[in-house]
């Protein structure tokens, strides 16, 4: 019932904006929206430019960097500029929304595919997922908000990961 939400949602943008929808994806590859880096917040936070024309500041599910800034915290421009290196100014990415949309703060929630999900398994999560780099890296912690628990086992696998290999902040 999701997809076809999604796909419904797709099609009238497509329609009150003047794009092209994409094609449907396959059964198997998650619902994800097209969006365009504007700008890094932070190293768990970001703005996109979704297809359609809307400007979103997007939080990471799953995830939890440290805090930069005013309430600096140790390895938080680290992560920061890794997100950055991640995401550049201009790149495509696609974002993949779970069970709540939006955080306290209005910010959307969304899972940040570096390519087009195809499967959405725990192998493709590993390669192409920003949310399970930043993890596997040692630039965040996992870090469930239920209701939005999709990814939670391969993002605590992979925290698990990257603490016993000593990587990031774990090096520490």
């Amino acid at each position: 019932m999701r997809r076809r939400a999604a796909i419904a949602l797709a099609l009238t943008a497509a329609l009150v904006y003047g794009c092209t929808p994409a094609p449907e994806p396959s059964a198997d590859a998650p619902a994800t929206t097209r969006a365009v880096v504007v700008r890094q917040t932070d190293g768990d936070t970001a703005r996109f430019v979704l297809d359609g024309g809307a400007e979103e500041s997007v939080r990471f599910i799953g995830i939890d960097t440290p805090e930069i800034g005013e309430n600096a915290e140790p390895f938080g421009e680290e992560a920061a500029a890794y997100t950055a290196g991640a995401i550049p100014v201009g790149a495509t990415v696609w974002l993949e929304t779970d069970a709540e949309l939006r955080d306290r703060y209005g910010r959307l929630l969304a899972y940040v595919w570096l390519e087009e999900p195809v499967t959405g398994d725990g192998a493709e999560v590993r390669e192409k997922m920003l949310n399970a780099l930043l993890v596997l890296d040692g630039y965040a912690n996992a870090y469930t908000y239920p209701p939005n628990v999709k990814y939670t086992d391969v993002l605590r696998a992979c925290e698990r990961e990257a603490r016993e290999s000593g990587r990031g902040f774990w090096a520490e």
